[in-house]
């Protein structure tokens, strides 16, 4: 049973973000036998729709029974909890974003997607999805794997780490919003996504 990964990018990003391409690089470079299927769709703006499109790829995707791990930066690790909640997988979350419909005000109105140009506008409609679709609280920290860098610029790092608190954390001082150690930690990331015991990986 091959392990399914989806990557989950992040507000105003696109597949093709640095660390999108970095994650497709290094599961291209693994051994045949220890690759997963890595899925990397695009999210477009709406979150109901972001959600849907990817428990419909999940489900056209993954082996019955094999391993189903997110990796969510952002805004995606908002998501990537959203799924891992619902279909009881596993989550990595890369600086990422717990309140969204709080953090994401300053960005009401036109927006331009930072890799494709393409303008949308954020309206009150995205925000009372995102609300809809919040997790009080994770059930079983232990399939969560949170990486936070301290000088995040754009969110505090504190909020995700009590958040996801018990669950599996890397917590590196300095660094910012795109997490500079990314690329570095990418083994551990994906041993995490592809265990199958969540304690014993």
């Amino acid at each position: 049973m091959t392990p399914l990964v989806v990557y989950l990018h992040g507000f105003r990003s696109s597949p093709r973000s640095v660390k999108a391409q970095a994650t497709q690089r290094y599961v291209d470079a693994m051994p045949a036998a220890d690759r997963p299927v890595l899925l990397v769709p695009d999210l477009g703006d709406r979150p109901a729709a972001a959600i849907a499109k990817v428990l419909a790829l999940v489900a056209a995707n993954r082996d019955p029974g094999a391993p189903l791990a997110f990796i969510g930066s952002s805004l995606g690790g908002y998501y990537a909890t959203v799924l891992a909640e619902r279909l009881d997988a596993r989550a990595v979350l890369v600086n990422p974003t717990t309140r969204p419909y709080d953090d994401l005000d300053a960005w009401r109105g036109v927006q331009t997607n930072l890799y494709t140009g393409e303008r949308f506008v954020v309206t009150d409609g995205h925000f009372a999805e995102l609300r809809a679709l919040a997790v009080p609280r994770i059930t079983r920290p232990e399939r969560y794997f949170l990486l936070v860098e301290t000088g995040d610029e754009v969110l505090d790092w504190r909020l995700a780490s009590a958040y996801y608190a018990g669950a599996w954390q890397f917590v590196r001082g300095g660094g910012d919003h795109a997490l500079q150690c990314y690329e570095a930690q990418l083994p551990t990331i994906l041993r995490f996504a592809c265990a199958r015991d969540a304690a014993r990986w």
